[in-house]
Formats: structure tokens, C-alpha cells, sequence
């Protein structure tokens, strides 16, 4: 989010193109990614921040105490626990760099465990992309890949949906999301496609040992057919209610969890990491 403070505001910025990050958490994560925060904004009043103050003294930003309503300004919402940190932008990484995390021996952290990416086609709604960053940094995934047109940006919204995942997650932004999963799908990963009209459930899709990218489409519109073309396979989740289909972010977190369950089982059988499956294994 680009700065919206009113040039003649004392101490608020101009038009800049930092980033502004909102709430507790998300301050605190965006601290401790090593980005660089050169203020942090404080309601006058507030409490419980010590740890988010110290981190910011620490790191050398100005911490200015201001009124409440300040704060409305810079974060364009009340929900903003009474802190704003000014940081640089969040940086995109290349398709490549992704790729190659996936090959390190602790991708994601967990060394034995495939790797899983997740690919978002579309998504229009910042929140929900926020969201499905949180549950693919939960999850373990290596990284994110976002279309750079026709889809919510990497904003401040999506930023404070991801209760701070989004600093800590590479994410790689593409002009094509199919050519990108056939570039994924190269390096080994299956491309499975979250679909409510898929024939097969999630569970029935044996992806143990199988490096998986996690593919979701627009809210509302689902995945774009060239993608869907694209896919390995597509998998559904059982509607057992009267609603006909999850919000967009939850049928993702939902099958990344899948997909690392049946990872772990995978393991836990094998008693070591297991093996990924090649290419000529497929179907």
C-alpha cells in the first residue's frame, strides 16, 4: 500500500513507495523478516506492544506516538491494534529461484518432506489471497506463484490477511499461470487443481512421496480453462450441506493440509523421506 497521508501532516508520509503494514502480528512478522522498517506509528494509549517496540528500537525505526485517528489514515481501516510500520515493498522472487528452493535438502524446512508450491489463478480478492499465504507458510509450502494481471495484489490487505506469512513467503509473480505450471510440472510436481465439479475427491488422489503444486482459481469462476488444461488432475471437496462450494481460501488451506497428510503417511510408511516420482510416472 502506497502511503496516503496528506503532505502538511506532521510526521505522516508523503506519497512514497513504501509499504504500510497494519496490526500486531503482521508488524511483528514484518520485523522479524530483516526488511528493512524505518518508522513505526503508535496509538496514543496503547498497550501490550513492548515486544513489537523493542523489535522496532532494535532495528533503528523512529517510533512516533500519535492519536488514534492517525492511524485510521495511514492503515484505511480501525483494525489496525494500534501500529503502522512503514517498511521497503515487498519483493517479488523469479519462477526459477522457487524451483530451485524446492531442490534444497530443507525446502520449507522439513527435509523429507516433498515440496509443495501453491498457485493462485486469479484471485481476485486481496483477503483471500492473504489467506491462502498464511495456510501455504502453515503448511511448509517452498513458495507462491500469483498471475501479475487480472489479480488482487501482493497489497497491505493481503498482507494483514496473512497475519504476517506474507513476509516470510517467497512469492514469484508470472504473466501466464499456465505456461508457469507447465514449467513446475518439469521440475516433477504434480499440478492439482482445486475443482467443485471434479469427479474425484481430494482423498481418493494418492499423492504420497509426490511433489505437488496446488493450484486455485478465482473466486467464483474457479480455474480458467487453459489452466485446467494444464492440470495433472483435479479434485473436489465433499459438500455434505447445503452450500454448494467453500470460499476460495479454505478449499485451498484444506487441500494443501491433504496433500501434506497424505505426505507425512507417505513418510511415516516408508520410515525416510521418500522418493519423489518422475515425470514417466505420471498418470
Amino acid at each position: 500500500m502506497k502511503a496516503s497521508g496528506r503532505r502538511g501532516d506532521a510526521g505522516l508520509p508523503s506519497p512514497h513507495p513504501a509499504q504500510l503494514v497494519a496490526g500486531r502480528r503482521a508488524v511483528m512478522e514484518l520485523l522479524r523478516s530483516g526488511r528493512p522498517v524505518d518508522r513505526l506509528w503508535v496509538a496514543q494509549g496503547a498497550h501490550g506492544l513492548t515486544e513489537v517496540l523493542e523489535a522496532a528500537r532494535s532495528r533503528g525505526a523512529v517510533i512516533q506516538v500519535v492519536p488514534r485517528a492517525v492511524l485510521h489514515r495511514l492503515a484505511g481501516t480501525e483494525h489496525h491494534q494500534g501500529v503502522v510500520a512503514r517498511a521497503t515493498p515487498l519483493g517479488w522472487v523469479e519462477l526459477e529461484e522457487l524451483l530451485q528452493r524446492a531442490k534444497e535438502p530443507a525446502a520449507g524446512g522439513h527435509p523429507s518432506i516433498p515440496p509443495m508450491l501453491v498457485v493462485l489463478d486469479r484471485l481476485q480478492d486481496p483477503r483471500n489471497v492473504g489467506a491462502l499465504l498464511r495456510s501455504a507458510d502453515a503448511a511448509g509450502a517452498v513458495g507462491a506463484v500469483v498471475a501479475s494481471r487480472r489479480a488482487a495484489p501482493l497489497s497491505d490487505v493481503a498482507v494483514r490477511a496473512s497475519a504476517g506469512a506474507a513476509q516470510h513467503l517467497p512469492v514469484a509473480r508470472v504473466s501466464s499461470v499456465a505456461e508457469a505450471l507447465e514449467r513446475i510440472k518439469q521440475e516433477g510436481f504434480w499440478a492439482v487443481g482445486a475443482d467443485p465439479s471434479a469427479d474425484r475427491l481430494a482423498w481418493d488422489v494418492d499423492m504420497a512421496g509426490q511433489a505437488v503444486a496446488v493450484v486455485v482459481g478465482a473466486e467464483g469462476k474457479g480455474l480458467s480453462p487453459l489452466v485446467r488444461r494444464r492440470c495433472d488432475v483435479l479434485v473436489r471437496l465433499p459438500m455434505l450441506g447445503k452450500v454448494g462450494s467453500l470460499n476460495a481460501s479454505v478449499a485451498g488451506a484444506v487441500l494443501m493440509y491433504e496433500m501434506r497428510r497424505q505426505h507425512l503417511v507417505g513418510q511415516q510408511a516408508l520410515g525416510e523421506g521418500p522418493a519423489r516420482r518422475s515425470l514417466s510416472q505420471r498418470g
